[in-house]
């Protein structure tokens, strides 16, 4: 093999090794992905709430949903349902990046940013904790009513400044998270 394809091969071999070093300091994401969930049960929840409220396909049929007089006595009782909630529960992103939060459950949450975790805009479901002011009102405030992912959407967070960041659902105030901007 003559010199200058040897010298060709190196420089390649480096340029990948450069490259694959610099991904593998990539720690954290541009774009971090948010999923929404929950298991709503259609039967009760589209009953109390009307048709179509909850599109729950995925689980209920197999017996594997929250009745909506459950998700309240949980709720109640200290132990919220597990089955809502924001996964991941952190996330770490560079500044400038971007979060995608996904509802894939079956009825609609917020993704609200609050100063501090706490209580929702719908009492009961706050086992106490008292109403966050960024939830205050409900979707009568046009601040909390833009927060809102349907089932099905997506919503596109942009723009967080460095440091720790707390999001939560105002509706289910346990669906909290956490992001953190380096």
């Amino acid at each position: 093999m003559n010199a200058v394809a040897k010298f060709s091969l190196l420089a390649g071999c480096l340029m990948f090794v450069g490259a694959t070093l610099a991904l593998a300091q990539e720690d954290t994401p541009r774009v971090a992905q948010v999923v929404a969930l929950d298991e709503c049960d259609p039967t009760t929840f589209n009953a109390a709430l009307g048709p179509d409220f909850c599109k729950n396909i995925a689980l209920a049929a197999l017996g594997y949903a929250t009745t909506l007089s459950d998700l309240f006595q949980k709720a109640a009782n200290g132990t919220p349902d597990p089955g809502w909630d924001f996964e991941p529960d952190t996330v770490k992103m560079k500044e400038g990046g971007t979060v995608s939060v996904v509802d894939l459950g079956g009825e609609p949450h917020t993704f609200t940013e609050v100063k501090q975790f706490g209580g929702g805009f719908i009492g009961p479901l706050n086992h106490g904790e008292a109403t966050v002011q960024e939830c205050d009102g409900g979707f009568s405030k046009v601040a909390v009513a833009k927060t809102r992912i349907l089932q099905g959407s997506t919503v596109q967070i942009t723009g967080l400044s460095k440091g720790e960041h707390h999001f939560q659902c105002c509706i289910h105030p346990w669906m909290r998270m956490n992001v953190e901007v380096k």
